[in-house]
């Protein structure tokens, strides 16, 4: 496998697997230089105007490398009849301490440039994300900074903010010649577009039971990194599958050290 190939995940295998403690700087300076070689690793940047902006899988894979995870609150939808509009809250919890050391709001709608089409799912999913990536900034924007890039989630940026405006080109009209007779445009047919069923994402109380298990002696480092990196992706079904599979992977550990015992 060559350079330009390499995943995520196969990165995430090679990277340190203990954790850094955000109250003493050495420690998080060492994270800043391991974040900066992830980022650019995997490519987790948007280039906006010249500068380089981290996305929210960067955001994350810090505050898991410090044992800080999100949790999505809510995500509420403020829709009115001319706007179709989501707003999320997430807060972030230590999972070494057991308590909530930030929090994020954010808001999405197709009132944005570029979001005049998207669908009602894609509006909420956006809100969420950038709540994500607004909690993390909040708690850690000085380690990106010291990573070397900007400290705003490229989800926060919009892109076509400051892009000059074109005015279109006027068209000569040109004359109907005599006695022709111009027929009527036909309208084109409406289509009714499908309603998106909303994606039931995993509710917090399974995200808490999902960060429960995994601090559990018998799970790995890398298997608890793995499974935050991807814990807001989940939905309630696959989260209730993670739940399922991590107790049963502490049942068989248990009862192997006890065996070999």
């Amino acid at each position: 496998m060559n350079e330009a190939t390499k995943t995520t995940k196969d990165v995430t295998k090679k990277v340190k697997v203990e954790s850094y403690d955000i109250a003493r700087s050495d420690e998080t300076l060492d994270l800043a230089k391991d974040l900066a070689k992830f980022i650019k690793d995997n490519k987790l940047t948007t280039n906006v105007q010249g500068k380089e902006f981290v996305n929210v899988e960067g955001w994350q894979y810090a505050g898991s490398r410090l044992g800080i995870v999100p949790i999505v609150e809510h995500v509420i939808n403020v829709s009115s009849a001319e706007e179709l509009k989501y707003q999320a809250k997430v807060t972030l919890f230590d999972m070494r301490h057991g308590t909530t050391v930030g929090a994020g709001f954010a808001v999405c709608s197709n009132k944005e440039s570029g979001k005049k089409f998207y669908q009602e799912f894609a509006i909420m999913s956006m809100a969420q994300t950038r709540a994500i990536g607004k909690a993390y900034r909040n708690c850690l924007a000085w380690i990106i900074r010291a990573a070397g890039y900007e400290p705003t989630p490229a989800e926060e940026m919009d892109y076509d903010t400051n892009r000059a405006a074109v005015a279109p080109t006027p068209v000569a009209a040109q004359p109907v010649p005599a006695m022709q007779v111009v027929p009527a445009e036909t309208p084109a047919p409406t289509v009714a577009a499908e309603a998106a069923a909303p994606v039931q994402y995993a509710t917090a109380s399974q995200k808490e039971e999902i960060i429960r298990l995994l601090n559990h002696p018998v799970i790995t480092r890398p298997e608890k990194t793995k499974m935050l990196l991807n814990i807001n992706r989940l939905d309630e079904e696959r989260a209730l599958q993670a739940i399922a599979k991590l107790r049963k992977a502490i049942d068989d550990r248990e009862n192997g050290e006890k065996a070999a015992a």
